[in-house]
Order: C-alpha cells, then structure tokens, then sequence
C-alpha cells in the first residue's frame, strides 16, 4: 500500500485531469475514484508486467556457446529452481542444452531465452548429473523430441530417487513453481566415450568415475575447446559431495592438468580458466579430508566431526551452513573405511 500510495502521489496531476474530464461526462463518484485509481496505479503495473517478461540472461562466452548463471541459493517460490548454471551451444544444423535448471516453469523461461537465439532444432539435452537443479527442467523441452543424454548410470540415480527427489523440490519450491517436474530419464546413455554432431561442431562427452556424483559427465565443444564441468566444479556457492571425496580430489589433480580455452562451473561465473579455477574447490576438500582423518585417527565420531571439521572454510563459500555439515558426515562415512 505505500508503493501505492507513492504511484497515486506521483502521479497526482495527470489524475485530476482525467477526473475533471470525467465529471464533466457525468460519472459517479465512485466510478470516478476507480478510473482514477486504475490510472494511478497503471505505471507501476506496466514496471511490474515488463519485470516479469524479461528473458532469461546469457552470456555468449564464446562462439554458439551461451551460459545462464544461477543464483547462489536454496531452490525457493521465488527462484523457481534456478541455482545452478545452465547453457547451450549452436551448430550449423542444431542445438544442445547442457542442464536445464529445476523446474519444469523455468525450464519453459530457458527454452523460450534458445529459441530467441537460434531457430534451430533443439536436438540434444544433455544431463551433467542427476540433482534436480540441473535435471527437472528436462520437462520443458519434451516438444522438442530431443535425445535426453547422459551417464550410464544416471537413468539408475534418477529411479532410484525419484519419489524422494519430487517430495522434497515440490515441497521447497511450492505448488506454483513445481508445477509439471517430472523425471525424465535418458534416451541415450554414455559408457565411456560419446561424440555428438551439431554440424560444424561436434560435442564430446566423457563419462567419470564417482566424484561429485556416481553419474558425472565432462563436455567439450571442439569448436571453441570450452569445457563444461557442471557441478565437478563450484565457485562461490560449496561444493557438495554425493559420490565420494577421494575420488573427487584425484579427479581435479588431473583437471588442473588439462589444457582449455575456458570452464563452464555448474555453480559459478559465466567461464573461467584452469588451473586456478579448481585451487579453491581442491583447497576445500583437501582441509574437509584431512580433518576427518584426522579425527578419526584420535578415535572421533561423526558427531564430533559435524562441529570441527573443515569450519576454517567458513566465511569463503557461499550455502556453508546449508550443505557444510552434510558433506563432513559423507567424507567421515567414507574415509573411516579406507
């Protein structure tokens, strides 16, 4: 009601002089206290309205390869799902969607953002990993017929925690914004090696061994040498672990080696460059390991460790308190067996 109040006020002068032109018409009071009020109030419904259509943001990093950043947060009403990074890149005869954010509503807003880009045929969505920030998206692009891509054992993941998967996202992100999420699975599995041809490009994709996930995938587009690591990559927003810390930690010492032009993160800026984009995400780890193991060598809980181990990352990432204390109880449950 202030806003209103505040729109009313500014625009006192242009209302009197539609009032006074409806008096003199011989309207009522009260359909004069309306016309004015809908007068008053249409500039800020106009700033509301074009608010709400505003497309989705990307920035073309390099030649035909866009990315969306998402926002450091927990799925909400509010951001509909859209936390992590999402992208695509443009051949000479079609499309492929790198993730497709967390819900069918905003999935719908990136499809909408390609199409604006590129008429041509969205022929590939490809699935980095299982989590729903990055998967309840595939819903929106059904039209397309697309081949749904991914790990081999991503279609396993998926059923496996599917039900868990739509209580908890319908729950956080509200009937609204959940509304359509549903799981999708892959149509087209990657064991090892698997080349994609958009014409005058070809995409690679390389299934991992368990990190950040069982299901990882690593994308390269040949054409630009951009390299799109998902979620085996966060800056910012903390890392979180659900395959394993050991494995995680060998795989980025073999990133830090590779040679690209750029990284796409799952949770981070638009592109970023190796090796330093992994040193704070290998520094992480590295402390959350070595706390662990250190506790458990003094003969420590899981509970202990929940409140000491890898807390001198506080205050450098983004969500710490969210996911923190999960992924110290994943490294203990893990390391405590090596």
């Amino acid at each position: 009601m202030e806003q209103l109040s505040a729109v009313i006020a500014a625009n006192t002068d242009e209302t009197h002089v539609v009032t006074d032109a409806l008096r003199r018409c011989g309207l009522d009071r009260r359909c004069l206290l309306t016309s004015a009020l809908a007068f008053a109030v249409a500039p800020f419904l106009s700033k509301i309205t074009a608010r709400a259509e505003t497309p989705m943001s990307f920035t073309e990093v390099a030649s035909g390869v866009f990315v969306h950043q998402g926002r450091y947060e927990l799925q909400s009403p509010e951001n509909k799902g859209d936390m992590a990074n999402a992208s695509f890149v443009i051949g000479s005869d079609a499309v492929a969607v790198i993730d497709t954010l967390g819900s069918a509503k905003v999935g719908r807003e990136l499809r909408s953002a390609i199409k604006a880009v590129t008429d041509k045929p969205i022929r590939y969505v490809i699935n980095s990993h299982m989590h729903p920030d990055h998967v309840f998206g595939n819903a929106a692009f059904k039209e397309d017929n697309p081949q749904f891509v991914g790990h081999h054992k991503l279609a396993r993941g998926l059923s496996a925690r599917a039900s868990q998967y739509l209580a908890a996202n319908k729950e956080m992100l509200g009937p609204e914004a959940f509304d359509g999420c549903e799981i999708i699975l892959p149509t087209v599995s990657v064991q090892d090696r698997l080349s994609l041809d958009l014409g005058g490009r070809t995409l690679l994709l390389e299934a991992q061994k368990t990190a950040h996930t069982d299901n990882d995938l690593i994308v390269t587009d040949s054409a630009t040498d951009t390299v799109f690591l998902a979620d085996l990559l966060f800056s910012g927003a903390i890392p979180t672990l659900d395959g394993s810390i050991r494995g995680w930690l060998a795989l980025i010492e073999q990133l830090e080696q590779r040679k690209a032009a750029r990284v796409i993160p799952g949770h981070g800026p638009h592109a970023m460059q190796l090796p330093e984009a992994m040193h704070d995400e290998q520094r992480y780890w590295s402390v959350v390991a070595a706390d662990v193991r250190k506790l458990i060598k003094e003969g420590k809980t899981i509970q202990d460790a929940t409140k000491s181990a890898g807390f001198s990352e506080r205050g450098k990432w983004e969500l710490f308190d969210q996911y923190h204390v999960r992924n110290v109880t994943a490294a203990f449950a893990e390391l405590e067996w090596e």
